[in-house]
């Protein structure tokens, strides 16, 4: 370029030399300078990791704002530099940032000169949560080999590098801790884990038991196990793990804690500071968990992985959580399908051939054993007379037989083909017991003594002794003589759980009638024997023209009616001798009169209901022995102290009274606690000296049952197990403890069922409890046939009970008697041995059932199948009973 000239320069300007020197640079700085500029413009190392880093900037931010709860770590919150910690060190040899103030990343690494081990604890941290925030550190993403960041961040291709360059150093430790995690069947458990098997009986203590359906499986906590070990604080797990006095697992380690362990972050590989981060969040979301599961609820949240984190589980850190694995699944099903040819080639089933046809009772219609009764003067024919050999074959169903009517319009109808009878409408339907309506068998509500309806019967009851407060102080009640339970059916308006029950006379099908409309009943008689209840059971007995001699043979049977009224309770006579003046009725009157002066029973009231045009007489039983004791006879006399009021099974009546219970911490003492208050609360007289039934502490075992069967219910039986709750009416526990499992029901709102509690003759004597808090129940023994009619019920419930059958009888006689009382598309749940549910679920693939869900254990099992409308085509040669 030429300068112009200028006078007043030239006498300043340099020599020539200078002036050729300038001229000759500034192309030469042009040039460049367009070069740099040209190369800067096409670097491909400084403008795309920007872009790349404040995308992962965003992406962070996104996720955070998107779900806080779910990528929030228990630690507390990361600072954001960390998480960008690998990117900023593949750029610090590219470009140089000019210094500031010291960043909160920096501030970190500070302190961390100051705390070593504080520093590799953050260190490790940091390094386990990049592209991650997450509460639930169990349920992390997969590791980098598949090629993803966690928290879906890309790997770029220099940190892939970076990454197989170091895992060749780390070989051997991924090794290692992939053999640490390897599955264990046979115990159930996880090296570092804290999965632990089912094993101990129930016998010894409830445990968790895993459900399995098709659509999935679930995992149950039991409650009771966590209250077992709190008791044990020193209990050591066979994997290296200690119970705190929580229930929590705690895994020992080699090292000392937090600032206490040595540690050099130096040789530390990049794998095995996460692998201790995961097991420092795990320990974390262990604890967490396990303080849930103490306070007895466990989600569904809690039961599978936690919202997205369900797809973004780590392989290095898995467990078996609620699924078990293929070698364990495909073990039980070959189990199970050679268990279930065995059992169709080990039994054909027929169908039984009786003369009772679709309504055989084998004890009550006992045939050969009623042919060879001396005389039946006290209803010995009504009475039981099982067969020797118990029977193996099938009832088969009545022509036209359909499900049940749901209640409660059940009471109301039912399906006429169901219990095709007509007699009992053609002998009663004046008197509203039922009548024939097209298909339909419906039921007015009426009865002899309250033909104008229950209803008002029963609250006539109320109002002439306001002290039987029905619902309140009243709860249980038994309905001797019941017809077809209308009387107890129209209870459950006010409250009250009615034990109905009838002979299988000449009054047909009675007592089905009853079970067909949802209400409680079992054929049964006053007879020669005793009950099968517990003295001091009831709150009301009701007699409604029950046509049972009270009075004669020195009162035996009333005074059977004395041992099962609880001390303070009431006896609701409604008969004829009570209003009319006939001879017969005036002589029987009289005999009452005189019988219950005897016995100390104080008539509360006479009274005359005008609507039904009936009378009744209430009286109520004394609450001491004083008035025994100035008695100037003792007609009816006392028994003798020897003499157990509880024992009631096939035990002969005889004409006496027992004493009642004057010291207050005796059962009969006190009247119970109001319903429902009396429902979950242990009674006063579990004292803590008496050893419960699974080794606690009465009361403790009583509360740790109740809280067990409540988690049982809400957290399995009503979670996809294929049961439609809302059908069940009639409901059997065929294996009763407490009634915990009857109580948990009763508190669920979906349900609308009453349960039979059933306690074995063989089994701990808990019936008197289950009636103390309010329900009801029969002693048993399973060896022999139910008092009931075929179809009769909704459900069966059986915990442990086939595994300790099977050392005193046969379990496919059982088992037929489970199919005799269950309805079509009915359900049979089994908790037992592993042993027992691979037999039971044996005998009921034979029998057509479908298998709802099934689990299997080392030595636990769980089972439920569905019995079907399948019945066998072949008959039985020899009748069972003749």
């Amino acid at each position: 370029m030429a300068f112009g000239k200028n006078p007043l320069m030239d006498s300043r300007r340099p020599s020539s030399s200078l002036s050729s020197h300038w001229s000759t640079m500034a192309p030469v700085l042009f040039i460049a300078l367009c070069l740099i500029g040209v190369w800067m413009m096409s670097s491909t190392t400084i403008v795309p990791i920007d872009e790349s880093l404040e995308d992962k900037s965003e992406m962070k931010q996104q996720v955070t704002e998107t779900d806080p709860k779910t990528y929030q770590d228990s630690s507390g919150d990361v600072p954001d530099e960390a998480t960008r910690r690998d990117a900023d060190a593949n750029m610090k040899d590219l470009t140089a940032e000019p210094k500031s103030e010291p960043s909160e990343e920096q501030n970190m690494i500070d302190k961390a000169d100051e705390n070593p081990a504080e520093t590799t604890k953050n260190d490790d941290f940091d390094k386990d949560n990049e592209g991650k925030k997450d509460g639930d550190s169990n349920q992390t993403s997969y590791n980098e080999e598949i090629g993803n960041a966690e928290g879906g961040e890309t790997i770029k291709e220099g940190d892939v590098n970076a990454e197989e360059a170091s895992q060749e150093t780390t070989d051997s430790d991924r090794e290692k801790n992939a053999a640490q995690q390897t599955y264990s069947d046979e115990n159930g458990k996880t090296e570092g884990g804290e999965m632990v098997k089912e094993s101990e009986s129930k016998e010894q203590s409830f445990q968790s038991t895993t459900t399995v359906s098709e659509q999935g499986k679930i995992a149950e906590q039991d409650p009771m196990d966590q209250d077992k070990s709190s008791e044990n604080t020193s209990d050591f797990a066979s994997n290296g793990e200690v119970k705190n006095n929580d229930g929590e697992m705690i895994k020992e380690r080699s090292e000392t804690q937090e600032g206490g362990r040595e540690i050099v972050p130096e040789k530390r590989s990049e794998e095995n500071q996460r692998q201790e981060s995961n097991d420092k969040g795990g320990q974390e979301s262990n604890e967490a968990s396990s303080e849930q599961q103490n306070k007895g609820d466990l989600s569904d949240e809690a039961l599978l992985p936690n919202g997205a984190q369900s797809e973004l589980l780590n392989e290095s850190n898995s467990q078996n959580g609620a699924w078990s694995t293929q070698a364990t699944e495909s073990k039980n099903e070959k189990q199970t399908q050679a268990a279930s040819k065995e059992g169709k080639t080990m039994h054909s089933w027929k169908l039984c051939n009786v003369a009772a046809g679709t309504d055989y009772i084998p004890c009550l219609d006992n045939e050969r054993a009623i042919k060879k009764l001396k005389t039946t003067n006290h209803y010995e024919h009504r009475e039981r007379h099982c067969p020797d050999d118990p029977p193996t074959c099938l009832v088969p169903l009545p022509e036209g037989y359909k499900q049940s009517i749901q209640w409660p319009h059940s009471r109301n109808k039912i399906w006429f083909h169901n219990v095709p009878y007509t007699s009992l409408a053609t002998v009663k339907g004046h008197q509203n017991w039922v009548k024939v309506s097209g298909e339909y068998l419906t039921f007015p509500g009426g009865g002899t003594q309250f033909i104008n309806g229950a209803l008002h019967y029963i609250d006539f009851i109320q109002k002439s002794v306001p002290g039987i407060a029905w619902g309140k102080h009243s709860r249980v009640a038994l309905d001797v003589g019941c017809g077809v339970a209308s009387f107890g059916g129209f209870l459950f308006d006010r409250d009250v759980l009615t034990m109905s029950f009838a002979p299988k006379d000449e009054h047909e099908a009675q007592v089905q009638f009853a079970l067909e409309r949802g209400i409680p009943a079992i054929s049964s008689v006053m007879g020669t024997k005793r009950l099968s209840f517990p003295a001091m059971a009831f709150d009301v007995v009701h007699c409604a023209r029950c046509r049972v001699p009270w009075h004669i043979e020195g009162g035996k049977l009333l005074l059977e009616l004395n041992r099962l009224l609880r001390p303070g309770g009431y006896f609701v006579w409604s008969a004829t001798p009570v209003y009319q003046e006939l001879p017969e009725d005036v002589e029987i009157w009289e005999a009452m009169t005189e019988l219950t002066k005897s016995m100390c029973w104080d008539m509360i009231n006479k009274t005359e209901d005008k609507i039904n045009r009936v009378g009744m007489a209430i009286y109520r039983k004394p609450t001491n022995n004083e008035c025994y004791d100035k008695r100037t006879q003792s007609n009816p006399p006392l028994c003798e102290d020897s003499d157990d009021p509880n024992a009631a099974w096939n035990i002969p009546l005889q004409a006496c009274m027992h004493k009642l219970p004057v010291d207050p911490v005796l059962r009969g003492s006190r009247w119970p606690q109001p319903w429902p208050q009396r429902l979950n609360k242990a009674p006063y007289w579990l004292n803590h000296s008496l050893v419960g039934v699974y080794g606690k502490p009465a009361p403790k075992d009583f509360t740790a049952d109740t809280e067990h069967w409540k988690y049982v219910v809400k957290n399995s039986y009503l979670k996809g197990m294929g049961v439609d709750w809302s059908i069940v009416r009639n409901v059997m526990d065929m294996s009763a403890v407490y009634g915990g499992f009857a109580a948990a029901l009763r508190e669920v709102k979906e349900v609308n069922a009453w349960v039979m509690n059933v306690v074995s003759i063989d089994s701990p004597d808990t019936l008197p409890i289950i009636y103390e808090r309010g329900l009801f129940g029969i002693y048993h023994d399973w060896c022999e046939s139910f008092s009931t009619y075929p179809r009769s019920y909704d459900l069966l419930h059986a915990d442990h009970l086939f595994s300790r059958l099977k050392k005193r009888c046969k379990l496919l006689p059982v088992i037929s008697e489970v199919d005799r009382m269950l309805r079509p598309q009915g359900k049979l749940i089994v908790r037992d041995t592993a042993d027992a549910i691979r037999e039971v679920e044996s005998m009921a693939r034979s029998l057509n059932y479908e298998v709802k869900m099934t689990s299997l254990g080392d030595k636990e099992g769980f089972l439920c199948v569905q019995k079907t409308m399948w019945r066998p085509k072949e008959v039985e040669i020899s009748s069972p009973s003749t």
